[in-house]
């Protein structure tokens, strides 16, 4: 039987290689490179230095000497559950070992990295997931068979990540598949280790792990030791996955050292938000100042920011939001990317929800809404306005889509995450950012009818019901 599951990959693998021969690109392996490729895989040849390995500050720790990480470097095209020790620093939020999943091909070099959505926490309910959507994922850890097709919301969230998509295609779909699945809470941006009192007071506090940048930092870690370098490398989420990407994007490239790098933020923006600055101009202050104190963010000039500014001097500790400037005034040469909804429903209410009076103590739920909307969108003109002046960072806004609160638009399918008074499709957004060249594309919609007169979308209902 393992002998036949064996040809079978090769097989497999082999009609891939022959399918994308005609239009090989940088980081693809020619025939006889593949072929060799399949019967003694690649060696890691960009492995952690001395150096990355004693940084002062969040170093690159390997599994240690001996330990089973569950990783078989030749096989192909599936999903690979491959082990974290704690002693690399990595932990789930309940403090379980974390471990994340690979779907290596033998063609080529190029990979993406994706980083899961799900939540958010900063209390007992959120992290213990009592609030259901509104709260933490995973918050008993991770199972080994999460990438089964029993869990579709992870192994088949999005054409990013999922191998000959029926409907939407993306070249990231023949290139190695990282998937960093989230545990934490803290968007993959954390170092705190929390105590959080049940409100009721008839359980023990909850002990959580907001572990997220070291988490990070030991995917990477693995990474270096087990995988060939990519030529091209795209970093992508979405929902609390994308502001990951955007987090620790810097981090992950500078040692993975692509000779191309790509970042596509799906609904999980960073967005402008000076701490001194005016409520009704920037209203995700709030949100701001709750997650830097509930996740460590700032620890006394030693914390996650810190860790990020030091090498982006465009990013200022006193605004967040400036990531987006950092990032593009650093990597002149990397198309990057941000996409949301302007009807977002879901982050926009993580945002808000908990921090306005006005928001909160409304019971008309069609009020709350338009609170929430009012906030997102000038939260959004912001972010839109600081993009405008980078050539290599982009964004597509597009209106409404009538599933999972109007939350992600590349996750399912790329189809009705549209601009249709421009007549742009998602995957012309997509394409523009891994194909193009020049300025990155810069589109919006302005239309808030058109989306909402298309026709009762059965997948859409059925998935929402599930959600």
């Amino acid at each position: 039987m393992k002998q036949k599951k064996a040809l079978a990959s090769l097989i497999a693998a082999g009609l891939l290689t022959t399918s994308l021969t005609a239009s090989a690109e940088l980081g693809d392996y020619g025939f006889w490179k593949t072929l060799s490729n399949l019967f003694s895989p690649p060696k890691a040849d960009n492995p952690v230095t001395s150096e990355q390995a004693n940084a002062a500050q969040y170093p690159l720790v390997n599994n240690p000497q001996g330990f089973s990480d569950g990783f078989s470097p030749g096989s192909y095209l599936n999903w690979q559950t491959v082990q974290l020790d704690p002693s690399t620093g990595a932990l789930c939020g309940n403090g379980s070992p974390f471990k994340f999943f690979v779907n290596r091909v033998a063609h080529t070099s190029n990979t993406i990295i994706y980083m899961e959505g799900g939540g958010a926490c900063w209390d007992y309910e959120s992290c213990t997931g009592q609030t259901g959507i509104r709260g933490a994922r995973n918050p008993d850890g991770i199972p080994d068979d999460y990438m089964s097709l029993l869990n579709p919301g992870a192994s088949l969230v999005s054409p990013l990540v999922f191998r000959l998509h029926p409907w939407s295609g993306a070249k990231t779909q023949a290139w190695n598949m990282i998937y960093v699945p989230y545990c934490t809470g803290d968007t993959y941006t954390g170092d705190k280790v929390a105590l959080y009192e049940d409100p009721s007071g008839e359980k023990e506090p909850l002990v959580w792990y907001h572990n997220g940048i070291k988490n990070v930092r030991s995917v990477v870690a693995w990474l270096k030791n087990n995988l060939q370098r990519p030529a091209q490398m795209m970093v992508a989420g979405c929902s609390a996955g994308s502001t990951g990407t955007l987090a620790n994007y810097h981090p992950i490239r500078r040692d993975m050292e692509p000779s191309k790098g790509f970042l596509l933020n799906d609904s999980g923006p960073i967005y402008p938000a000076p701490v001194d600055g005016n409520l009704e101009q920037y209203p995700s202050i709030l949100l701001h100042e709750k997650i830097r104190d509930a996740w460590g963010l700032d620890t006394n000039g030693n914390g996650p920011l810190d860790y990020i500014a030091n090498e982006l001097p465009a990013f200022s500790l006193n605004n967040m939001g400036t990531l987006y400037n950092g990032l593009a005034e650093k990597y002149v040469n990397d198309r990057m990317g941000h996409t949301q909804f302007w009807q977002d429903l879901n982050y926009s209410s993580y945002s808000y929800e908990r921090f306005y009076e006005d928001i909160y103590n409304d019971p008309d739920q069609a009020s709350r809404e338009e609170k929430i909307h009012t906030r997102w969108h000038q939260d959004t003109n912001n972010l839109k306005s600081e993009l405008e002046a980078y050539d290599n960072f982009g964004y597509f806004l597009p209106h409404y889509r009538g599933v999972n609160e109007s939350h992600c638009t590349t996750i399912i399918e790329f189809a009705n995450s549209d601009i249709q008074e421009q007549g742009l499709e998602l995957d012309d957004f997509i394409d523009n950012l891994m194909n193009g060249n020049g300025a990155v594309m810069q589109a919006s919609e302005t239309d808030t009818q058109s989306d909402y007169e298309k026709g009762f979308n059965l997948l859409y209902w059925l998935l929402d019901q599930l959600l």
